[in-house]
């Protein structure tokens, strides 16, 4: 019979479906995770870095006048060899200061780019989003009933008083069966 199923294995359907739980569920953390990663380094940047940095430039500005004032002393007093030790310490701290500010610059470039790039990167993530928390369960629950579906067939194939082929069952009518 050529309408006939022939079911093998359920057990097989199972295995499908269990694993592809498994699979959203480890993918719907791993989506999660890393949207969560990108938000927290953006928060890491605009707030952390900025604050870090700014406090750095106020840190190194009073090292650097430190180091002036330091300078100016040494001059008035007239030590030369001090005052050589003193320029040197103002060129450090110069230094320091200028990287500083450098850094600073650097972060809140980095904020403006990283905030583009973060959200369409999590663009890109939205469709895969929407498969797993939505289109999964619906495929998943599918399956479920596939496989009740498929149960029941198997268990009316199998019943004793059934027949071998597992055709549908005849209408019922009111009407006598024909006189021959």
């Amino acid at each position: 019979m050529a309408n006939q199923a022939k079911v093998t294995s359920l057990d097989a359907l199972e295995l499908f479906r269990s694993n592809l739980i498994v699979f959203r569920t480890k993918a719907k953390r791993s989506l999660d995770m890393s949207i969560d990663e990108v938000r927290r380094m953006q928060t890491w940047l605009q707030n952390d870095r900025r604050v870090h940095w700014e406090s750095e430039i106020r840190r190194r500005r009073k090292t650097l006048e430190q180091a002036e004032a330091d300078l100016y002393s040494s001059r008035l007093a007239g030590a030369q060899e001090s005052s050589a030790v003193k320029r040197a310490a103002v060129n450090k701290a110069k230094r320091a200061l200028e990287e500083a500010e450098e850094k600073l610059k650097n972060v809140k470039r980095w904020v403006q780019r990283y905030g583009t790039m973060a959200d369409q990167l999590i663009k890109r993530l939205e469709p895969l989003r929407q498969i797993v928390e939505q289109d999964m369960p619906d495929g998943i629950a599918y399956l479920a009933q596939a496989q009740n579906t498929l149960q029941a067939y198997t268990d009316v194939a199998l019943t004793p008083d059934a027949p071998a082929t597992a055709a549908a069952p005849a209408p019922e009518t009111t009407e006598p069966p024909p006189a021959s």
